[in-house]
This record gives structure tokens, sequence and C-alpha cells, in this order.
């Protein structure tokens, strides 16, 4: 019996493991091999060059600004998403004759393609012919109707902030839901008889009560934030000017337009590197904050 199931077990994990190993562990260890390689992606011959793809990029210009654009994009997304998103759970908390629907609406940004909806508001944003300046004009606002949200070095990065987090809040905002309903209703009831306001209520119970959501939507907002590649490549390709540069796009035009592909993925080691010690930072912090509540 106890071969039967070792051979079971091994049947049910042999495929998924071999999947993962092919497709997810034999490119990130041959990354950590091409990292020392002077590989352009194309020729079958390079040569080893040990860590000098890594004190270049700590020289490199485009890297320091593509790290300052993630460092601000991450946390004005992080913030800004789990702030609107927390808000419009614990006003969708209730059991109103359209609280289904709007929530529908809220989470349907979520389960586009980041391409779809990348592509949506470069329609939008059109200078030209976009919503937002046929829309302006209509109620007469000329000079707002002007702006080029996408096109501007002051706007670009911010314009991106908002379209991520349009897309992404809803997902936040149903994790925050499932903790509120975890919430026994009796705790508001007694804080009411305690004369407790509905701040109060929302400090001592709602927000100590829905720590865990708060870990899980603060650490996946964190890394998709530092990851983002897809909406900024097609809202601005970086532009103008590297304004809105992120580390994912750094890499991918180090790597796929100038042919450096060993020093492209020594910039993405770097970029998991970074993401480990924010993610495990912020999960070492938010998991004492649990204990402590």
């Amino acid at each position: 019996m106890k071969r039967r199931r070792l051979v079971n077990l091994f049947l049910f994990l042999f495929p998924a493991t071999a999947l993962y190993t092919l497709f997810v562990m034999y490119p990130s260890l041959s990354g950590l091999y091409y990292a020392l390689t002077d590989w352009d992606g194309i020729s079958p011959s390079y040569r080893m060059i040990g860590m000098d793809n890594f004190k270049d990029i700590l020289q490199d210009k485009l890297f320091y600004k593509a790290l300052q654009n993630s460092l601000i994009f991450s946390i004005a997304v992080v913030v800004l998403k789990n702030v609107l998103a927390l808000f419009f759970a614990i006003m969708l908390d209730r059991k109103l004759r359209l609280t289904g629907f709007f929530r529908s609406v809220f989470f349907l940004p979520a389960i586009l393609s980041s391409i779809i909806v990348a592509y949506l508001w470069v329609t939008i944003f059109n200078p030209v012919f976009g919503f937002w300046q046929v829309f302006f004009e209509a109620i007469g606002w000329d000079r707002i109707a002007q702006w080029d949200l996408l096109g501007s070095t002051s706007t670009a990065l911010f314009t991106v902030v908002f379209v991520s987090v349009w897309q992404t809040m809803g997902y936040a905002m149903v994790i925050y839901l499932a903790g509120l309903q975890t919430i026994p209703a009796e705790l508001y009831d007694a804080g009411q008889m305690d004369g407790a306001s509905k701040w109060k209520q929302f400090v001592h119970i709602t927000f100590p009560l829905i720590a865990p959501a708060i870990t899980i939507n603060m650490i996946l907002s964190t890394i998709n934030a530092f990851k983002e590649f897809d909406l900024v490549y097609i809202l601005t390709g970086g532009g103008p000017f590297d304004s809105s540069q992120v580390i994912g796009t750094a890499i991918y035009k180090v790597a796929f337009e100038t042919n450096q592909f060993g020093y492209g993925i020594a910039m993405s080691l770097i970029l998991f590197f970074i993401i480990a010690v924010f993610a495990l930072g912020q999960l070492w912090y938010l998991k004492r904050r649990e204990v402590d509540y």
C-alpha cells in the first residue's frame, strides 16, 4: 500500500513538477548564468565577463531613472489602490438593491487584459480625437481638453498610475470585501451601544480585523507594481524622454532594442532582489501588526 501511494503521488506530482522545472526553474537558473555573459540574444557564441554587467548597471543613468520612476509608480499605485479599494469595499458591504451590480462594475476592469485596457486609454487620452478632448471641449474647458497627458513629461507617469489603479482596484476591493464579511455584526452593535462613532468603529474594529486582507493586498500590489510593463509600454513606451521609464520597460529596451541580453538579464535579477526586499519587509511588518492586534 505504501509503495502504491508513493507511485500515485509521483504520478500526480510529476507533470506539474516537470512543467514548472522546464518553464520556470530552468529559465531562472539559466538567467543567473547569462547575466555573467555578454550574450546578445541572437549569436550562439558569447563571452564570460563576470560581474561587469552589474558594475555597468550601477553607473547607468537609465537604470537609476527607471528605478526612481518605479519607486514613485509603486508607492502611488499601492497607496491609491488600497485606499480606494478599502473605501469602496466598505461602501459596498451592504445589502442594498444595486450592491451586486456595482460590485461587478468595479471588478470588471480587473478581468480585462492589460493590453486591452492600455489601448482603451490610449484612445481616450488621444489629444486629437479622444474622449478626453471631445468631452472637455463640449463643456467648454478647452484648456484642459488640450492637455496631452501621455505626451507630457510632467504627467505621463502619473497618467499610467491612474490607469493602473483603475484596472486593479476592483481586485483589491474583492479581497477587502471578503475580509469585511468575516467581521461579526455583534461587534458593531456593541460599539454603537458604547457610543462609538463610525470612525472609531472603523479604527478599533474594522481596521484591526481586516489585517490579513491588508497584508495580502499590500504585498500583491507592491509586487505587481514593480513588475509593471504592459501598461507603461503601450501607453507611453517609457517616454517622453524616459519620464515614465520603469525597470520593466528599461529591461526590454536594453535587451530587445540594443540586443544586450546579458545586461538585461542582470537588470532583471536586480529587480528580483528589489521586489524580494520590499515584499519580505512588508510581510514581516504586516504579520507583526496582525499579531499585535
